[in-house]
């Protein structure tokens, strides 16, 4: 773990496509997680089923109104816990032309903590792992940075949906930060050698992509 130096992508992108300055009573999802203990009390109807829905619709949108740049599906019918969302890289960057497959894996109490995100096609980025994990800052837990790099609202908040996350990624592949890295590596190259050695690594993901993306 390299601490504080490994800051990892904040989206002031995502401020300028949703509010996520909008007030959340009490501290970072405490105030929804009371609603679901008054919503077990006074109706019966266990929280786990209201979270169950919550995937559930969310899918159920995504299928009624697509979202230019991603799609998104279960990996198995009869598990809302684990999707499958293919990337379409963004035009006039260097992945463009790319179809990058990653999977989302959501927590039980999912929207009061966020999802996991690991790119399936190899991608080279500052921003990811070179295991695939995926380092953005609405996908960092709810709370106070204990490094003080980022703002509780920048973090995961329950307001936050898959599109904001998908929106999140692909404002991430738009825009790199090589300077809060997840892959050292990638983000030197970046730095220094932007229309060499980094190019001719993405130039050969997005290859790679093209050809396993639906198998």
């Amino acid at each position: 773990d390299s601490g504080p130096l490994r800051r990892c992508f904040s989206l002031t992108y995502l401020r300028q496509t949703v509010d996520i300055t909008a007030p959340v009573e009490e501290k970072h999802g405490e105030s929804v997680q009371k609603s679901f203990r008054n919503c077990d009390a006074l109706t019966g109807v266990r929280s786990s089923d209201v979270l169950h829905g919550t995937r559930k619709q969310s899918l159920k949108e995504l299928n009624k109104n697509p979202v230019e740049g991603f799609s998104a599906g279960l990996i198995d019918d009869n598990d809302l816990y684990r999707w499958e969302v293919l990337i379409i890289g963004p035009p006039d960057t260097l992945y463009e032309g790319g179809v990058f497959k990653a999977h989302l894996t959501f927590p039980k109490d999912y929207p009061l903590r966020p999802p996991k995100m690991k790119f399936i096609t190899e991608i080279w980025h500052p921003n990811v792992d070179k295991n695939g994990d995926v380092c953005i800052s609405i996908l960092h837990e709810p709370g106070e940075d204990k490094y003080g790099y980022e703002k509780p609202e920048e973090r995961w908040l329950p307001i936050h949906t898959v599109e904001t996350i998908m929106i999140s990624v692909i404002s991430m592949l738009a825009d790199p930060n090589g300077d809060s890295p997840a892959n050292v590596d990638a983000a030197k190259e970046w730095r220094e050698d932007r229309n060499g050695e980094f190019k001719r690594k993405v130039a050969r993901c997005v290859r790679k992509s093209q050809e396993t993306a639906f198998e």
